[in-house]
């Protein structure tokens, strides 16, 4: 059986999670922080989260997790056969990942856990981000998913990515991100009437005093 490495409050860890879930696959969750030891850095050796366990040993990068479970298991396809098409799912997903989930985690820090960030660091991100946002809406199709018709890889990214960037627009910045994207707020609100988001979103909440209470143990 797969298994999933990590922990229910990253948004990396739940975009594996539901790629899983969307296909049917049985899988189990193993709770895992990684870190420094040697014996975290034999499954993640970049000490980071999620890890797919399989067969053969230990899968890292979201990305090529997503790509081998896409090649290797059965269930609804998350990406076209079509290499042309296959490349702009990949492409959407990419953008959003580096111009729009990196600079809001710049700011994480002060959305989600009242630490100051400094000010040179949030302008930068506040310009990237509107850059990113742009980007997306020239790129992405919302018809009514982000590549097109059907669900891909592409909304995996953008559910635990742009819904992330968007709280931090909200609570940093004091921006509505999507404000002019109206076909992209629908879909997040379309998303959350999915059982499988529904239950990661569950499991998050319910893991969240125990990632709180890692976070302070590194301090």
């Amino acid at each position: 059986m797969l298994k999933l490495y990590g922990f229910a409050v990253s948004n990396y860890y739940n975009m594996v999670k539901l790629a899983l879930l969307e296909k049917d696959l049985p899988f189990e969750e193993v709770p895992f922080f990684a870190g420094q030891t040697p014996e975290a850095l034999s499954i993640s050796p970049c000490a980071k989260v999620p890890v797919l366990g399989v067969e053969q040993g230990f899968v890292n990068e979201t990305s090529v997790i997503l790509d081998y479970i896409e090649h290797t298991q059965p269930g609804p396809k998350l990406l076209p056969s079509e290499p042309f098409e296959r490349a702009q799912v990949w492409a959407l997903a990419k953008e959003i990942e580096l111009y729009i989930e990196l600079p809001a985690r710049a700011c994480y820090a002060e959305a989600f856990f009242g630490m100051q960030v400094p000010e040179a660091i949030k302008k930068k991100a506040k310009a990237e981000l509107l850059q990113g946002i742009s980007s997306l809406a020239r790129h992405g199709k919302f018809s009514p998913y982000v590549a097109g018709e059907t669900l891909s890889v592409a909304d995996i990214y953008f559910l635990y990515s742009v819904n992330l960037a968007c709280a931090v627009g909200h609570k940093v910045f004091n921006l509505d991100l999507l404000a002019e994207l109206p076909a992209a707020k629908a879909l997040l609100e379309r998303f959350e009437q999915n059982p499988h988001v529904q239950r990661i979103a569950a499991d998050r909440e319910a893991a969240m005093p125990q990632f709180l209470a890692w976070v302070s143990s590194k301090k």
